[in-house]
């Protein structure tokens, strides 16, 4: 048996399969010819595989580079998440107002016809309508009034927390008297004081008196009403109407006394004529617009003042 057949030699000379390669003594220049072609052939194996290898690395390198690339255009071009109430007509004047050294007003102008108020125990933001938040309210109980046409939003006439009473104190209350068609101011305790001809044509929202045409006694009165928190920097929220016959829907998410924010809105509701009320502030100072949401501090809020989307 030949020593080619026990394996002594090169690779090479076992591949030539050939009878010279196997009567071939070993050692001789033909074998160590063979062996040097062998290994030349392997090398530029080696090397188309080790310039395949780079390519196909730098190919994924790329790849990789451009899926990064695009990855991060997608997160920048990422459409904003839609809102529950985007789509909904747009009934109202849409305001923005900021002064030097004064809170940053977001404002909504609708026709007392358009307002609804409404109770729903959610944060605004997942309410389907345009509007803001209203009165003042404990857990799940209302402590402001909010009636429409002699029905509390809360619950029933008379009940604790129904919205039908402003809990404790005789506070200023905005009412809208659909058969006299004027806004006005009244301090009361209960639906049942509020002055008004048709008991079926009327809204009344709860809230803390302004007093805009009393510079010298606003205050006074203010506190008599009890605002909460009149000196501290709160987030806060208001109703203003007008001689126009349009109500103002005010937020600001600028943190200001009640002084600042009364100052505020005296520079920039539109119109003559002004009155209206501070309502609940700071987190609950909430806002649903097609132009902005406010969230406050995302709390569930127990009543909304609403702008209908129905003609």
């Amino acid at each position: 048996m030949s020593k080619e057949n026990n394996g002594e030699f090169d690779a090479p000379a076992k591949r030539s399969g050939t009878a010279e390669a196997a009567s071939r003594p070993a050692g001789s220049p033909a074998d160590i010819e063979a062996a040097e072609e062998a290994a030349a052939r392997q090398g530029e194996r080696d090397w188309l595989r080790r310039r395949l290898r780079r390519r196909i690395a730098i190919g994924l390198a790329a790849l990789l580079g451009l899926s990064g690339a695009a990855l991060a255009l997608l997160l920048v071009l990422k459409p904003e998440p839609r809102e529950v109430f985007d789509g909904l007509p747009g009934r109202y004047t849409y305001l923005e107002a900021e002064q030097p050294g004064q809170p940053h007003l977001y404002m909504m102008a609708a026709a007392p016809d358009d307002i609804v108020l409404r109770a729903d125990d959610l944060p605004l933001r997942q309410i389907p309508a345009y509007g803001i938040n209203g009165g003042f309210f404990y857990e799940k109980d209302l402590l402001s009034i909010a009636v429409m046409n002699d029905e509390p939003v809360n619950g029933k006439p008379g009940g604790y927390g129904s919205g039908w009473f402003n809990e404790k104190y005789a506070r200023g209350t905005l009412v809208w008297d659909g058969a006299k068609r004027v806004f006005s101011v009244q301090v009361v305790s209960s639906a049942d004081e509020l002055d008004v001809p048709d008991r079926n044509r009327y809204f009344a929202q709860g809230g803390v008196s302004l007093n805009l045409n009393d510079e010298r006694n606003w205050l006074r009165e203010s506190r008599k009403e009890k605002l909460p928190f009149a000196d501290e920097a709160r987030m806060r929220s208001a109703l203003v109407y007008n001689d126009e016959g349009k109500l103002w829907l005010i937020v600001t998410p600028t943190a200001c006394t009640a002084s600042n924010f009364r100052a505020a809105l005296l520079g920039a509701v539109p119109g003559t004529g002004r009155e209206g009320i501070f309502l609940d502030g700071d987190g609950s100072s909430q806002m649903n617009a097609a132009e902005a949401v406010l969230t406050g501090d995302s709390r569930k809020v127990v009543q909304m003042i609403s702008i209908s989307a129905e003609r």
